[in-house]
Formats: structure tokens, C-alpha cells, sequence
């Protein structure tokens, strides 16, 4: 039965589903429509028809042209506050039904950063299902922002990202499980890759390629040559580290990557920096605090923990 005090609502168009929210708020998230199409495997058409049929649905103006480009109104960030908690407590209401029923087995959200998943996801992941055979793991992957995000609109339950300094916020617990430094990366074959040290004085005239902003490792790349003191020659930005490490050993430019990446690629050398321009990142789990007594998120950390003790091998 519906519970007492349950009342009707207004009226919802026939055009509202929550599958035009989920284009609606990848869109808002990425501001493009071929990266929601990519996220999503839309065509592009599909996205731009989704966004036209909800704004229509909703009865009134979301976003404007300009030029080309589609611009966001208040109203279009004023239903994306709410359309991710209806999202969120619609899925969250699926898997709680499916669970009750017994189609389901228990499951686990976890974000992760890409290059973790080298050494540190794999293990931390197999000794959750030797502890919990029947629990289900999705692991998502992506840059420090978008799982921070992701974490806090309550759509992952715990994430294990770089932090180059505690997080500041006393909603989540952290974690640590160890330190990793910056290097310096070249190619092999490069004059520099039989150096004991570098100095970014020295490499003022290279070309370089990064990640990103939204990544741990183009903060530190961004800290380094700030205090080098000088704009390094930026030839490529990517998306993800392992298509960075590949750049780098094609000879496209050089770059700094965290030491987890050594084993990657055999064909990149990383070279410690001389300070003042070294710099760690702190390997951490975060989950929201609210649910550290979770029996699932509970075992995380005590892996978490574990992995720590072992010096994040």
C-alpha cells in the first residue's frame, strides 16, 4: 500500500523520462554534445533531439543558441539539481526492489582513477570477492573531479583517487594508502632517459603533452612548472593517462606521470625531479561518512588498510 500522507503531484509530460535526465545531465556536465554521444553511444542527433523534446516536456526555455553552441539558463542548472537526486533515488529504488525479491546480489559502486588500475584496483578488488563471493562490483573509472562529483551526488559509494593535499570536506572519510611521487618521463631513446635527476630549467625548450585539468597528475604537472617559473610548449592534452604514457614514448613530448606508471610502458623512462619542483600524491579511499558502518564500505577500507600495511603493493 501507499503509505498515508502520500499525495499526487502536479502532472508530468508524457516527454519527461528519466532517460532524457540522464542526456540532460551528461550534458550539463560536459557542455558538448559529440562527448555525451561518446559517453553514452548516442548518435549526435539523438542528444540534441532528448534535449529539445525535455525542454519542450518541461514547458519552458532550458537553454539558448549561441552561434553554434548551446548555452545553459538558469532553469536548465535549476532542473539539474534536482534531476540528479530523482535519477539517484530511482535507481536506488530499482536495486532495492530487485534486492527484496531476490534478483539481485548485493553491489558496490567504486571509482577509481585509470592508473590504478596497473597495480592497485586489480588486488583490492579480488580481495573484496574472496571476502564477499556474492557481492557485485562496478568500477568506474575517470579523472579526480568527475568521481569526486559522482561521489557526492551519492551515484558512487566510495572512490580511490590522488589527493596532493587532504580533502576539505568533513562529509567524507579518507583513507590513505600510500604515497607516490612525480617524474619526470621521456622516451627511451631520449638524451635525457639515462639521467639520475632533472632540472625543469633545463627542458624550458621541449614539447610537452598532459592530461587534462580534471586530473590529479595535471595538477602536479601544472604546480611543477609554475615553480620552474616558466608556460611549458604544450603540443597535446588527452584524456586519459594511459594514452599520455603511449604519446610519451612515441616521442610526441615529454611529460611527468606518477611512479605507479613505471610498469606500463616499457619504452618510458622516469627520471625524479630535483626539488624544488619533486611532489607526492596521496593514493586515498573516500566514502561518505554518513555510511562508514556499512558492512560492504567497511571491508573497503579494511583492505584499504591492509594494502596500506603492505606499502600500497
Amino acid at each position: 500500500m501507499i503509505a498515508d500522507g502520500w499525495e499526487l503531484g502536479m502532472a508530468i509530460d508524457d516527454g519527461f523520462t528519466l532517460k532524457k535526465l540522464e542526456v540532460f545531465l551528461a550534458f550539463m556536465q560536459l557542455g558538448n554534445m559529440p562527448k555525451v554521444s561518446e559517453r553514452l553511444s548516442y548518435s549526435v542527433v539523438s542528444v540534441h533531439r532528448a534535449l529539445h523534446s525535455l525542454e519542450q516536456a518541461v514547458g519552458c526555455p532550458l537553454f539558448k543558441l549561441d552561434g553554434r553552441k548551446l548555452i545553459p539558463l538558469q532553469t536548465a542548472y535549476a532542473l539539474a539539481e534536482h534531476a540528479q537526486r530523482a535519477l539517484h533515488e530511482a535507481e536506488e529504488g530499482v536495486r532495492r526492489v530487485r534486492e527484496i525479491a531476490g534478483l539481485s546480489a548485493p553491489r558496490l559502486k567504486v571509482g577509481s582513477l585509470y592508473s590504478l588500475t596497473t597495480r592497485t584496483m586489480p588486488p583490492l578488488l579480488v580481495r573484496m570477492k574472496l571476502r564477499n563471493s556474492a557481492l557485485d562490483i562496478d568500477l568506474t573509472l575517470g579523472s579526480n573531479r568527475l568521481l569526486l562529483e559522482q561521489l557526492r551526488e551519492g551515484r558512487l559509494d566510495a572512490i580511490v583517487i590522488a589527493l596532493s593535499q587532504p580533502v576539505d570536506d568533513d562529509q567524507l572519510l579518507a583513507v590513505p594508502l600510500f604515497e607516490d611521487s612525480i617524474f619526470f618521463a621521456v622516451p627511451a631513446d631520449s638524451p635525457y632517459a639515462r639521467r639520475n635527476s632533472l632540472d625543469l630549467a633545463e627542458v624550458r625548450n621541449e614539447k610537452f603533452v598532459c592530461l587534462e585539468d580534471d586530473f590529479a597528475t595535471a595538477a602536479s604537472f601544472q604546480q611543477a612548472f609554475r615553480r620552474a617559473g616558466y608556460e611549458p610548449q604544450v603540443a597535446m592534452r588527452v584524456g586519459d593517462i594511459f594514452s599520455l604514457t603511449n604519446l610519451i614514448s612515441g616521442g610526441v613530448g615529454y611529460s611527468l606521470l606518477p611512479g605507479r606508471m613505471e610498469s606500463f610502458n616499457p619504452r618510458v623512462r622516469l627520471i625524479p625531479l630535483v626539488p624544488p619542483y619533486t611532489s607526492q600524491q596521496t593514493i586515498t579511499l573516500l566514502l561518505p561518512r554518513k555510511r562508514e558502518g556499512d558492512p560492504y564500505l567497511v571491508t573497503l577500507a579494511e583492505e584499504c588498510r591492509r594494502l596500506a600495511a603492505l606499502g600500497g603493493a
